[in-house]
């Protein structure tokens, strides 16, 4: 298939399929109409399939069509990556690493971590963000983000895992709590009394109202907080129950009258891994990162 086209191509295309008209298509890409269908249909003729089916209402894209939208979005993705690390350079800066994480690696693994390569590697930036685990690999399959890190209870097919750390969630109560004299219990069991979650930005929160809307509830949220510190604190103060990682839990029970229950729940057990769509594609410096993120494991 001897297809030839250009960025300007791309970008065509992609505002056409997005705005699902060759007219509107064409105005966000400050074109003529006929210039933008001569250009599709050079682009189809090129490539010899049809890409767009064109109807009275608009233009939608076929089977094919879709391959090559899925295609044009990385492209445009990486190039804005590109421009995004070259800025870096202007600044002074080397390199830059793309990190999501979810909320127990962000609070409690990667501030350890973290500063010991920016401190062996100053002229390298880093970006890290906080998502759900789902979120997170949807964005390392796209190539939003250079490195991942998730709980092992997602999909990961077609990307690279390393092992990162383990960790339990656990129910913390305050010492005079019903539920304080127990070892352990269920989930759904605790459902029954007053929460103190993180705020609704954060992994944790999802993660939790997605395990208890799979029991068909809710959590009885009494305040949201922004870090574990203080959801120990209002859970100390018996203003409702928290779930946290233990790490946290363990740290916070050493200073606070809070007591730890183990969750019965598998998905309770949490195996944070590292995860990126090609480790030798990345830069010297992120993937020293990776190594330096798999041996703190």
């Amino acid at each position: 298939m001897a297809a030839h086209f250009d960025l300007p191509d791309i970008k065509l295309f992609v505002n056409i399929a997005e705005a699902n008209s060759l007219t509107r298509g064409a105005e966000r890409s400050h074109m003529s109409l006929p210039a933008a269908s001569i250009r599709i249909k050079n682009l189809e003729e090129g490539l010899g399939i049809k890409l767009l089916y064109r109807t009275s209402q608009g233009v939608t894209l076929t089977p094919p069509g879709q391959a090559f939208m899925h295609h044009a979005r990385l492209v445009l993705q990486q190039l804005t990556n590109l421009r995004g690390d070259l800025a870096e350079y202007v600044k002074g800066a080397k390199g830059h690493v793309r990190i999501f994480a979810n909320t127990t690696a962000m609070a409690e693994f990667l501030p350890a971590i973290l500063p010991t390569f920016l401190a062996s590697h100053p002229d390298v930036n880093i970006e890290l963000k906080e998502r759900l685990s789902n979120d997170i690999v949807r964005a390392v399959s796209e190539g939003k983000v250079d490195i991942g890190i998730v709980a092992g209870n997602v999909r990961t097919e077609g990307l690279e895992i390393l092992p990162f750390k383990e960790d339990r969630l656990v129910l913390v109560t305050s010492v005079s709590h019903p539920l304080a004299s127990r070892s352990t219990m269920l989930f759904s069991d605790a459902l029954e009394h007053d929460f103190v979650g993180m705020v609704e930005a954060s992994a944790i929160h999802g993660f939790l109202a997605q395990a208890a809307s799979d029991l068909n509830r809710v959590i009885k949220m009494r305040i949201q907080v922004g870090n574990f510190e203080a959801a120990c604190r209002m859970i100390e103060a018996n203003v409702g129950l928290g779930v946290l990682p233990y790490s946290a839990a363990s740290r916070h029970a050493k200073s606070m009258a809070i007591r730890i229950v183990e969750i019965q729940d598998e998905w309770a057990i949490r195996k944070l891994q590292i995860c990126v769509k090609n480790l030798q594609a990345l830069p010297v410096f992120a993937r020293e990162l990776i190594e330096l993120l798999a041996s703190a494991g």
